[in-house]
């Protein structure tokens, strides 16, 4: 499976990064292939460094502008030439996302490719692991929004949470 990950780019406390270094194993280790951001910073260097031990392969994509944060041990590197053909890419390359801790960045990916399940223009789970209860204020906005119908469909049709890695997978067999 192309398992695309959304991230944090800078480094990060080690709350956050055992989890994604063990979603990284059990993805390699799975035989999957990450597809990401391409950067080898902070928590997306990680999630690399642990899928390639792990025997994953890994596709970056990357925006020309960032060029000089490639991760050289990438099978393959896809150049953009900004952010929303690397969305587009990202997402065109997935048979499933999940969302890891991050920023701006990563709050953006997640809504436009939700937007786009909303519309029926995506059709590949979505998995957000809520490490820490990071993501719990984004849950708890996107519930208001499906009890007070402002979504077309169910929320857990758009996207559903794990506490844990292996319940990432566990979600994308289901």
């Amino acid at each position: 499976m192309n398992i695309c990950v959304f991230c944090s780019a800078y480094s990060l406390d080690d709350r956050y990064t055992a989890p994604a270094a063990e979603f990284a194993r059990l993805l390699g280790e799975g035989g999957h292939t990450l597809v990401w951001g391409g950067s080898d910073a902070g928590l997306m260097g990680l999630l690399a460094d642990n899928v390639k031990a792990a025997g994953g392969k890994l596709v970056g994509v990357m925006v020309e502008m960032l060029r000089h944060k490639a991760y050289a041990g990438a099978d393959e590197l896809v150049w953009t030439a900004d952010l929303a053909e690397r969305k587009a890419e990202l997402a065109g390359r997935a048979d499933a996302i999940v969302v890891l801790v991050g920023g701006l960045g990563t709050l953006d990916e997640v809504t436009e490719v939700l937007e786009l399940k909303k519309h029926g223009m995506f059709d590949k789970p979505v998995v957000v692991l809520d490490t820490e209860g990071f993501y719990d204020g984004m849950r708890t906005q996107l519930e208001r929004m499906d009890a007070e119908g402002f979504l077309p469909k169910p929320l857990a049709e758009l996207v559903t949470f794990a506490d844990t890695p292996a319940e990432v997978f566990e979600q994308l067999k289901a």
